[in-house]
Formats: structure tokens, sequence, C-alpha cells
């Protein structure tokens, strides 16, 4: 091939999967191809990659060989591939775990000085329900934010204050009955699968950081259905949140969605942002199916979720973005898996979540950009549960 003859392929960045680029790899997506090396090179690259577009430049001389490395690339570039397996130390870095008591605990956030921790656990004598906590950071010490009777989820700190934002059944006069119930459950050995309970008796709350519920506890919201999923916008002034109130009264919805509600009440629920003294809740989305788990992005200007595809029967989910007036909507993932627990990286640039995409069971987080032009990046690879 003359010194003149040259093809140039501009290659994404973008990998199957989490294959990496080594060094001849590197070097072949770079190269000046020489189809006569081309057996030598392919062998040594040991490779997949996906060619998204190919620039070709024909300065002069034979078009023998710009054909042959055009039927070279229409195969796929068939370079034998070698599956490098990434590590959690790529994205992690002193990994520790934070919480010991109680059956389980999770959905932690940090404070906006990153010195305590709000998440939910069930470890409340009597009570078999999560209940919200506070982990100072600095000293180790854990203390109670929320009453300490009904079911509570979804906490968040308020910026510029020690108040946190949390969704808690505690007004249901049923609370008791209902935790007695569920400690005889478990104390017969019943198991069963674990599902979210979608407690029409969920309202939003706010209260005093660690204060037990002896403080000041603030009501949010007072709507007839499922209120939960809250989190402060940046400046502190305004809540996202998940609710279903549009589906009550039960009896005014049509036949048909009626059925639908009594086994999944879920499929009603909508985002909604409202002033953050609870004035003024407006609906944000009107897709079938869930929509849930909003929060801000830094700059207070967008809102990532995630959405369950009904036509899936709820099995999958991927996460999306909009703006405050519910506008500009923009798909995120596409994995034809369970995509969800979304939350922006604080520079804005992308954002994290979890997906089943590797089995049914084990959920790995992942990285996207906030545009959804890339293909999300694996960050963890342990078996199990890693997300929220």
């Amino acid at each position: 091939m003359d010194q003149g003859d040259r093809v140039q392929f501009t290659l994404s960045r973008t990998l199957t999967r989490e294959l990496r680029l080594t060094r001849m790899a590197e070097s072949l997506a770079r190269m000046v191809w020489d189809p006569e090396g081309a057996g030598q090179q392919r062998a040594s690259a040991r490779i997949i990659l996906r060619f998204e577009s190919i620039e070709v430049m024909k300065i002069n001389g034979r078009s023998k060989a710009l054909i042959a490395v055009l039927i070279f690339a229409a195969l796929g570039a068939a370079i034998q591939a070698e599956e490098i397996t990434p590590s959690e130390s790529d994205f992690l870095s002193r990994t520790r775990r934070l919480t010991l008591a109680g059956r389980r605990a999770g959905e932690g956030y940090f404070h906006p000085s990153g010195t305590k921790l709000t998440f939910q656990s069930e470890r409340e004598p009597g009570n078999p329900f999560y209940q919200i906590y506070t982990l100072d950071l600095t000293t180790g010490e854990t203390r109670r934010t929320s009453p300490g009777i009904g079911k509570t989820t979804c906490s968040f700190f308020r910026p510029g204050t020690e108040k946190v934002l949390f969704a808690s059944t505690h007004l249901d006069p049923e609370s008791l009955a209902l935790q007695a119930a569920e400690l005889e459950m478990r104390a017969s050995g019943t198991e069963r699968r674990y599902s979210w309970d979608y407690d029409d008796q969920y309202d939003i709350f706010e209260a005093d950081s660690g204060g037990g519920g002896t403080g000041d506890i603030r009501r949010l919201t007072d709507a007839m259905g499922y209120d939960a999923e809250g989190a402060y916008s940046p400046d502190g002034t305004r809540i996202v949140f998940t609710s279903n109130r549009q589906a009550y009264p039960i009896d005014s919805l049509s036949a048909e969605d009626q059925k639908l509600f009594e086994v999944d009440p879920a499929h009603f629920a909508e985002i909604y942002i409202m002033d953050a003294d609870g004035g003024e809740p407006t609906r944000l989305t009107s897709t079938p199916g869930y929509d849930g788990g909003p929060f801000f992005s830094p700059d207070g200007k967008r809102i990532v979720w995630r959405r369950f595809d009904p036509a899936t029967g709820g099995m999958e989910a991927d996460i999306f973005t909009m703006d405050l007036e519910g506008g500009d909507v923009r798909r995120l993932t596409t994995f034809s898996s369970m995509s969800w627990a979304p939350y922006f990286h604080p520079a804005g640039e992308y954002a994290i979540f979890a997906s089943n995409k590797y089995g049914f069971e084990n959920f790995e987080l992942f990285i996207v950009d906030a545009e959804g032009e890339r293909e999300p990046a694996r960050v963890t690879t342990t078996d199990g549960f890693d997300g929220l």
C-alpha cells in the first residue's frame, strides 16, 4: 500500500460492556491501516471494538486496499476478545461498613457538610419497621430522628439546617396493631419475599435531626394516598416527591383501574413538586406506570428519577431526567433490566444508579453521563445488592 493510501478510522471510545482498550488495541484504533500486517495486529489486539462511525479519507493510490479495509469494518472488526473484569478500586476506595445494629439498614444520604448521614434502619425495640436515624460520622454516635412508631422511609437533610425530611405513618391509629402483627408473623418463622409497601398512610414530615420525635415535627402533606420518596432542592426551598394521591378516592377510578390498583398501587405513583412548607404541590409526570425516587440536580435545574415499564409487569425500569416543569424529558439508560435509585454526582455531570443487568438479584452500581449519550460504566462488582 502506498504511503499516500491512507484510511483513517474514528472509533467510539465506548466498548462493548466493560472491555478496556489495551495498548495494542488503542494503537490499532489510531493507526494508519496496513492491510498486509493486519493478521498479526488482529492476533495481538485480542479485543472486540464496536465501530460506531468510520471516516474514510482516501488521498490517492490504489482502491483495492480501501475495499479490503471497508469489508473488514463491515464484518465488525473481528478481533479476538479478551474481557477484563473491571475492579471496584477503579472508582471506589476506603469502602467500609457504617451500620451494625438491627436487622437491616439502608438508603443513607449525606448532610451537605459531609459530617453526618441520615438513614433508615429496622432496629427499634418493639417496632419491626424502618425508623429514621442520624449517624455522626465524626463521633460514631447514632440518634433516632423519627417518632419510633409506625413505618418510615426516605429521609433527606434540608440544606442550611439540621432538619430532616422523611415519610412516616406514625399518625395512623393502626400503627401499633400493625407492628404487633408483623412481629408475630416474623416470630412464626413465616417467610415472604421482600417488597415495598405503598401504604396510603404515608405522609411527609420534617423534624430535628436526631430529635427522636420529641421536638418539633412538622407535617408537610396530608392528602390521602402514598406520599414519600422526598428530597429537598439544593437551596432548601422546594421538595420533589412521589405520590399516588391522584388515584384517590379509589371509587373515582374506572372499574379496570380499580382492579389494577388492588394489585399494584405503585402503578399510579407520579412525581410531584411543592414548596418546602408543603404548599403548591404540582404534578410533573403523567405516564402510565410508576414514576418515583426523584432528586434534584446540584444546580437545582433538573430532576432525576426512575420509571417502571408497565409493559414488563414492572420488572424493568430506566433512569430519566426532566426540568422542574416536567418537560425536556431525557432517558439515560436502556439496559432492559431494573435500573433505579439514581442520584446526581455533586459535579452534576453524572448520575449514579443501581441495576440488576448482570442477574436478577445482583444489583450493581453504574454511573452515566447526565445527557445519557454514553454507555453507563459499571462501578461495583460484588455479588448481592449494591444500591440506594
